[in-house]
Order: structure tokens, then sequence, then C-alpha cells
């Protein structure tokens, strides 16, 4: 059986170097960029079954954009999407995380956040409100988050989740 494909997008070539190690051990497939437009152009390309994408790259949201392509783009709409962040994630128990982060957002505890990372526990449903530059909040669904300093005990079950996932909903 064929490994699957996994793309990197990340600006900080020590962090696309351990993901590499981890992930080649494995023996996936890893392609790497360094910025969204290189993302974007290697994920039409190599058309991977994985996408790991930093935050902040050229810009403070570029992976949360670059995850929004993903989600509108047909050609990458299925590919499984984690966001390497060191942002905490807020946890539930509502699968509709969207409805959840814009209660947070309508808390006075939370209204400030910048960002907001959120995921059912249950579902594992998962996604990013963002504030844009034009102060507009922006939902970014994705598929799950790795907590950074990245490491093989936490990479590799979230990796095989999703690929598990994707597996069941293309058979």
């Amino acid at each position: 059986m064929k490994k699957a494909k996994i793309l990197v997008v990340d600006d900080d070539m020590d962090v696309i170097t351990v993901l590499e190690q981890i992930l080649n051990k494995e023996g996936y497939e890893v392609v790497s960029a360094f910025n969204k437009k290189e993302g974007i152009e290697m994920a039409l390309a190599e058309k991977p079954d994985l996408a790991i994408l930093d935050v902040m790259m050229t810009t403070h949201y570029e992976g949360f954009e670059m995850a929004r392509e993903f989600v509108d783009k047909p050609e990458l709409k299925g590919i499984p999407i984690l966001i390497e962040t060191s942002i905490e994630v807020l946890m539930t128990t509502k699968p509709s995380v969207q409805a959840m982060a814009r209660e947070f957002r309508n808390d006075p505890n939370y209204k400030e956040l910048q960002v907001i990372l959120i995921r059912d526990i249950v579902t594992g449903n998962s996604g990013i409100d963002y504030r844009a530059e034009d102060g507009r909040s922006v939902w970014v669904p994705v598929d799950g988050f790795l907590r950074k300093p990245v490491d093989r005990a936490r990479v590799l079950p979230e990796v095989e989740r999703l690929l598990a996932k994707k597996q069941q909903q293309s058979a």
C-alpha cells in the first residue's frame, strides 16, 4: 500500500526538517514549501493527502489565509489541514465549532482576542476565527491543530487520524 504524501508549509527550515524526519521515518512522502504562494503551487502540482500549515510566515495570518484557499478552491477542497500553532486551542463539546467561536466572540472575556482556535473534543471538528486587517471576523474550518514545538508523540496520532478519516470518506 502506498503511503500518503504530506505537504508541509512553514518558513522555518528547522520545523520542516523535524517534520520530514518524523514523517519520512513512518514511510510518508513529504513535500515542502516556505510560504503561501509556494504552498498553493505545490498543493496544486503534488495533490497531497494532507497539509500541515504554519500560521505566521510572510504575514501574521498567512497559514489561515492558505487554509481558506484550500477550503475555497475545488481542486484543493478535500485535502485535510493541520495548523501548527503555539496559540491555545479552546475545547468544546458542541459539534458546531463555528457557532461556539461566535459565542466566544460575544463573551467579554474573549471579545478582544485576535484569533480563536476551537475544537470539539467529541467529533474533532475544528476551526479558526480570526480578525482580518479590516476588523471583520473570518471563519476557516480546519481538521486539527499541532501544538508547537512539534514532536513525534503529537504529530503521528493527528496525521494518522486524518488520513484514516480521509480514507473512510473516499471508500
